[in-house]
């Protein structure tokens, strides 16, 4: 792989350790993929962040990595393993606690901002059409690719903290024009009215297309929150971090021989084959990916003058929960009972204590990671479903 002297400086240790080894990373990946070189990089989002999934090795490895290195883009965390303000309100364990705080204080001294989301495109980390990246958060990465027209890879923890304290990516996959066409046609003739449909919709495209990318013919105009819930699916069930929305998303002018046709039925299977809860509802849990400040607008409004029964959580950004604090959306929405939580998601905190219990969510991919990860029971429905459940207590 080509370097130029800048590169080949880093790769020799002149800015540190911390950022040969990263090149070292990096040129390894590009040898395996076939990269011809690195290209530039100014925004970078690193996964790899709660405890719970890095651990005590995970964590050893960060602070080495933060004895001497320091970023070169901007880059933004993913979502920690619990809420660093308010940890003990949600229950986590003083001992989880301790190392989960030393590890994103590894990821600041390397000066990556401590954003904690998987939205990073919602609190500042806004790459442009045609950008190249080095994104790591799989929901993000769909984002990115698909809406923002970006160019990143679904890149690993290490390989995008390498990115962040380079400031460079291999050059191959999504960053080459060969690898953004539309390879399979998928036409939509189900009503994409919610985030769950469109997250089924992703789990159906994630299945049927799998790795193919795809173009989208609907009528439909999803929301961002719906755009988020596509992307998050999609890629979590398998598919392209690369889809074409026709109408929304610029495309190639090819178009793919093959297609796929989605009806409302394969909508609803995805959403059964999802779910498998009891009637009796333990914990109703919203903003996978991260929630807006229009969406805890919108659960505002729809909490307003009623009571939680069970216990309910709403995950988002820092940026977004101080923004929406400022305007009372979240003093509203706790007047209910709920807990607006930020830094965290109910995806990647660890809630082995509550195995076997019914989890309610709009969130195709949270209801993957719940039943997968957490070994808890699911009903995926609507925000709307998820509200009453929050209130009565029961799935209907």
């Amino acid at each position: 792989m080509r370097l130029t002297d800048e590169e080949r400086s880093l790769l020799d240790g002149a800015a540190g350790q911390a950022a040969k080894k990263a090149m070292q990373i990096l040129v390894a990946l590009g040898d395996i993929y076939g990269a011809e070189d690195l290209v530039p990089v100014r925004s970078v989002q690193v996964s790899g962040v709660s405890f719970h999934n890095l651990g005590e090795a995970g964590l050893e490895w960060l602070e080495s990595m933060a004895v001497d290195g320091r970023v070169r883009a901007v880059t933004t965390l993913n979502p920690a393993g619990m809420d660093l303000e308010e940890w003990r309100a949600q229950g986590i364990d003083p001992g989880f606690a301790e190392r989960q705080l030393r590890l994103v204080a590894a990821y600041t001294r390397m000066g990556i901002a401590p954003t904690c989301t998987c939205t990073p495109y919602l609190v500042g980390n806004l790459p442009g059409p045609g950008e190249h990246v080095a994104w790591a958060e799989s929901s993000a990465v769909a984002y990115a690719n698909s809406v923002l027209g970006a160019r990143t890879n679904r890149e690993g923890g290490p390989s995008a903290l390498a990115a962040a304290l380079t400031g460079r990516t291999p050059r191959y996959g999504l960053h080459l024009d060969a690898h953004r066409v539309p390879e399979v046609e998928v036409v939509i003739e189900a009503e994409l009215a919610s985030t769950a449909a469109w997250g089924a919709l992703g789990r159906v495209i994630g299945k049927r297309a799998g790795t193919r990318v795809a173009l989208l013919r609907t009528r439909a105009r999803p929301s961002v929150a719906e755009l988020k819930s596509l992307g998050a699916s999609v890629v979590t069930f398998g598919g392209s971090p690369l889809f074409f929305l026709e109408g929304l998303t610029p495309a190639p002018g090819t178009r793919p021989t093959d297609s796929i046709v989605v009806q409302a039925t394969d909508l609803e299977g995805a959403i059964a084959e999802l779910s498998d809860g009891k009637d009796e509802i333990d914990l109703v849990a919203l903003g996978c990916p991260h929630a807006s400040l229009e969406e805890l607008a919108e659960l505002a409004r729809m909490l307003d003058g009623r009571t939680v029964e069970k216990e309910t959580w709403v995950c988002t950004a820092r940026p977004t929960k101080l923004a929406a604090e400022k305007l009372g959306i979240v003093a509203a929405i706790e007047r209910s009972g709920a807990r607006v939580m930020a830094d965290t998601c109910f995806a990647v905190t660890p809630l082995e204590s509550r195995r076997g219990a019914t989890i309610a969510t709009d969130s195709a991919k949270g209801a993957y990671y719940a039943s997968g990860h957490n070994k808890l029971r699911v009903h995926l429905g609507t925000v709307q479903d998820c509200v009453n459940a929050a209130v009565t207590g029961r799935w209907r």
